[in-house]
């Protein structure tokens, strides 16, 4: 059973002309599921250019499901309102975009799609792990945070805005929103030093380390 008759990724083969034991796929056929005919949902982009428009609906299901995705892949450098200043760059790495910005306000939807897919300077790309669906739900969620720090009681309809609540009303996991953005949603009241240390937490002393 050690040895069987197969051939493993990347093996050559001597039964084909090619020497390739992966077959390519049937000239003119498409995979399932990889048809992509919708150019613009897959790419952000309409002719060449980077496109400002949703190709489906945006639905508060979207937006949840946008908020929900930002803040596990995009928040650790963003922070959760999307100012630049996330957990991880407190603890050192370098300042992320701040989606606050006017210049990156004034950027497109899809070329927040576009950056999710293929990476931007210092930031990955998150391809393989944000579906095309996801990314703008995401961007969806970015043009929220970026309503909510320059929106005005105008652009809201007048039936909704009864609903509007102030920060120390609204409650992230059961802890008031302003202390939760505070804390990196994890509640605590204390900051986090660049070194990653917690303030909060006793450091041993230089004279402690030499003994040791």
């Amino acid at each position: 059973m050690h040895n069987q008759p197969k051939y493993v990724t990347y093996r050559s083969s001597e039964f084909f002309p090619d020497g390739l034991s992966e077959r390519q796929p049937v000239v003119g056929t498409v995979a399932r599921g990889e048809l992509h005919e919708d150019s613009y949902f897959y790419s952000g982009k309409i002719n060449g250019k980077e496109g400002d428009v949703f190709p489906f609906p945006i639905t508060q299901a979207v937006m949840e499901r946008g908020r929900e995705r930002f803040d596990i892949y995009c928040s650790p450098c963003h922070s959760r309102v999307g100012d630049g200043v996330g957990m991880i760059v407190k603890r050192g790495y370098r300042q992320a975009i701040n989606f606050h910005d006017p210049k990156v306000v004034a950027e497109t939807v899809g070329h927040y799609y576009d950056i999710i897919s293929h990476g931007f300077g210092a930031m990955p790309d998150y391809a393989a792990q944000i579906e095309p669906a996801d990314r703008w739900a995401i961007a969806a969620y970015i043009r929220a945070l970026q309503y909510a720090q320059n929106g005005t009681l105008a652009d809201i309809p007048s039936d909704r805005r009864g609903e509007l609540k102030d920060q120390s009303q609204i409650m992230v996991e059961g802890v008031p929103l302003p202390q939760a953005l505070a804390s990196g949603g994890k509640g605590s009241s204390e900051e986090v030093s660049a070194a990653g240390a917690n303030p909060g937490e006793s450091q041993p002393s230089q004279e402690g380390a030499h003994k040791k």
